[in-house]
């Protein structure tokens, strides 16, 4: 089997091709990315295997995606590569509508003309996010059946995304399937993410930055856990449906600040004092969701799923690995 794999170069598709290749053995990989500011080869460079091959381009073009069904014969699609970041689809939601939605509608068409009526053995596994759902209150918990409820163009924009995909699943009986993952966190994230922006601008010394009160609350989930959750639907889930993955921990936007602080005055400390001095509040971002929950029953008891990293483990190789990456940095 040959599988496309969108997005590669990126945060999670760069800790998922490789786990990839090695749980599927016989397996073909095309990478396809267009290497924007969010992705990085040198995220791969652990991946030195014959079975892996990579293609500079964009998902919106529909020319250079075709011929890669053609020339790989392209078997199934796992479909990372999107605009993600909440901040730049308020300041820039055009990029997020092309990439997202139409990227999304490219891939799609490339498939069913590629695959035709009789796609029993390919699939189309798309990768969504939460924040389709809006925002949770105080209590309460997503599931697969919550309604949509977009509050950013980003969200918005993934929320088309998931339904063009269920409609190509309706309307032309394409086999697909659709996984909607809480807050992911691990190496390789692109800095401009929360969490590297805590440990970067602790260690150059800065402000801290955490939106409004800092009580802004996410699911986190360790990214090589995502990865056998992203394995698991792809290969047994059933056709049509919609899986959502998270990881039980739940804290708040400070609460984690101040837990990466505490572990950096141990592995890397000041001269002075503490990194939670750094931590300042800034004005907080325009529709900011309160708290997103994951119920994520059906895939563990449908597939068999669990988490095995636990947050603070997770966290301090996060740390590390970022620290090995600053290790030039001078406070």
């Amino acid at each position: 089997m040959t599988t496309l794999i969108t997005g590669g170069a990126g945060f999670i598709g760069s800790n998922f091709i490789p786990y990839f290749l090695e749980k599927n053995i016989g397996a073909q990989v095309v990478n396809l990315d267009k290497l924007t500011y969010a992705g990085n080869l040198n995220n791969l460079e652990e991946v030195s295997n014959k079975r892996y091959h990579f293609v500079e381009g964009d998902i919106c073009d529909s020319r250079l995606v075709n011929s890669i069904f053609n020339k790989y014969s392209i078997d199934a699609v796992i479909h990372f590569a999107a605009e993600s970041h909440v901040d730049n689809s308020i300041n820039n939601p055009n990029s997020f509508i092309k990439t997202n939605v139409n990227g999304t509608f490219v891939l799609l068409e490339a498939a069913r003309k590629y695959w035709g009526e009789n796609n029993v053995n390919n699939r189309f596994h798309h990768i969504s996010t939460d924040e389709v759902y809006g925002s949770l209150g105080n209590s309460g918990f997503f599931t697969e059946e919550t309604p949509y409820a977009p509050n950013s163009p980003y969200s918005a924009s993934k929320a088309a995304s998931d339904f063009l995909v269920r409609s190509y699943h309706h309307t032309y009986g394409m086999n697909t399937v659709t996984s909607n993952c809480s807050n992911n966190f691990g190496p390789k994230q692109h800095n401009e993410k929360f969490i590297p922006t805590i440990i970067r601008t602790a260690l150059e010394g800065e402000k801290i930055p955490i939106y409004g009160n800092g009580k802004n609350v996410r699911d986190w989930l360790y990214v090589k856990d995502h990865c056998c959750g992203i394995n698991k639907i792809f290969h047994s889930g059933k056709s049509g449906e919609t899986y959502l993955l998270g990881g039980s921990n739940e804290y708040d936007n400070l609460e984690i600040a101040e837990k990466i602080c505490t572990i950096l005055d141990v592995e890397r400390p000041k001269k002075k004092g503490s990194y939670t001095e750094q931590i300042a509040f800034v004005t907080d971002r325009k529709g900011h969701d309160f708290r997103y929950a994951i119920d994520a029953s059906k895939v563990k008891k449908e597939l068999g799923w669990m988490t095995e990293e636990e947050f603070g483990s997770g966290l301090r190789k996060t740390i590390k690995w970022y620290l090995n990456k600053y290790k030039e940095t001078r406070i």
